[in-house]
């Protein structure tokens, strides 16, 4: 499924513990080229290592634990976790899903809890670096699709910041793509006059661009996920129609 060569990086702050999963992680032909205690020396870890993945432990020693850790370590360098723990209550399995999604948690593969044989340790990262391989390869398929269309596309976080833009739209906004990445969807589309922005709802409005021109338009807003619809990133699909003469 996935070669054995690849680096995990095992973020524990009991020594012998960590130090027993790196010995079952090289006997399983996996290389561990760091032991770290804290969220912040994970941090700068993945940073400089630059690992295929993260086995994280929750509680860590420092201010920072093991979920915070994980949310940065996803965000700046987009690298897999899996949690450590010898807590599993609801709260923090919800926690750490928020922190650093993957679908892996939907295989119960993305947190294991203490204690944990090697057959299960060494099952959650196959699992859990193939999932991440095919995420990476449906992103860039999913990219590619979306440059190409000829209606305005425009993908959105689930914190409603903007993702991608494609070209179509960029020309019809007046704004290129590097500009709005990162930037709050309102703050960029505060030009649909008549729709209410709900999920997976059509609309019509008039789309005003950078240089204040109004062109009407219609679409769809449409989620990417269908478990919690109104927190899910979405995507929005518009063209243009013609004017009323």
């Amino acid at each position: 499924m996935i070669t054995v060569a690849a680096k995990i990086l095992v973020v524990e702050d009991e020594r012998i513990t960590a130090e027993d999963i790196k010995l079952g992680l090289q006997d399983a032909g996996f290389v561990v080229p760091a032991i770290v205690d804290s969220g912040e020396k994970a941090i700068k870890k993945a940073e400089d290592l630059k690992p295929d993945m993260v086995l994280m432990d929750i509680k860590l020693k420092g201010e920072m634990d093991g979920i915070e850790a994980a949310a940065q370590i996803r965000k700046l360098y987009n690298i897999p976790v899996i949690y450590l723990t010898a807590y599993s209550d609801e709260a923090t399995v919800q926690r750490a899903k928020m922190a650093a999604p993957s679908e892996s948690f939907k295989e119960e593969t993305g947190l294991l809890k203490k204690p944990f044989d090697e057959n299960e340790l060494r099952n959650a990262i196959e699992v859990t670096l193939y999932r991440h391989k095919m995420e990476e390869e449906h992103e860039k398929l999913f990219s590619f699709l979306l440059k190409s269309a000829n209606d305005g596309v425009i993908a959105v976080d689930s914190q409603g910041k903007i993702k991608f833009m494609n070209s179509v739209a960029e020309d019809w906004i007046g704004r290129s793509e590097l500009d709005v990445v990162g930037k709050n969807l309102e703050g960029v589309l505060n030009m649909f006059t008549e729709t209410s922005g709900a999920r997976n709802e059509s609309f019509k409005g008039d789309l005003i661009s950078s240089d204040d021109s109004k062109s009407p338009v219609e679409g769809t807003v449409t989620s990417m996920r269908s478990e919690n619809p109104d927190e899910d990133p979405f995507i929005v699909v518009f063209h243009r129609m013609a004017a009323d003469v």
